[in-house]
């Protein structure tokens, strides 16, 4: 899961959202989502979810399968 941290963050800049604007829509707090970005906190299998349905992509590709 090395490749997902830095990809959400591409992603992330790609479509123009702060890390304030993902977290809102995933239900947490900034801080939070700011250490699944960096690789702090492993990722729930719901916010990967959400993070897919966000960036309208795949949890594969976020997976980097």
């Amino acid at each position: 899961m090395i490749r997902l941290y830095p990809r959400l963050r591409v992603l992330r800049e790609a479509h123009k959202m702060t890390q304030e604007a993902v977290a809102r829509h995933l239900g947490m707090k900034q801080s939070q989502y700011s250490r699944y970005e960096r690789g702090m906190r492993d990722l729930p299998t719901d916010v990967l979810i959400g993070l897919a349905r966000l960036f309208n992509t795949t949890t594969d590709y976020l997976l980097g399968i």
